[in-house]
């Protein structure tokens, strides 16, 4: 299996997978509420229809409440994907 690269410092690549365009676009509101991010890229999302959007965050210009979060939280080395993750 064939690895993406990995964003640049301070970035975060963000999938949103959703049964239709409109509620995929409303998380991705709500993550540009808190982070600045590039545009949006839009695919379908398998035989059953619904829509895969991509973004990238850009975590060092976050504002509120994504700021203070992100002070407070740890990072973790020992983080793993889930099962279905890829």
């Amino acid at each position: 299996m064939e690895h993406e690269p990995l964003p640049s410092e301070g970035h975060a690549e963000v999938r949103i997978v959703a049964a239709t365009p409109e509620v995929a676009r409303r998380v991705a509101e709500v993550l540009r509420r808190c982070f600045d991010s590039t545009e949006q890229r839009s695919y379908p999302a398998g035989r059953e229809g619904g829509t895969r959007l991509h973004l990238t965050l850009d975590t060092a210009h976050a504002a509120e409440p994504a700021r203070s979060w992100l002070a407070t939280s740890e990072s973790t080395e020992q983080a793993h994907a889930h099962a279905d993750e890829v």
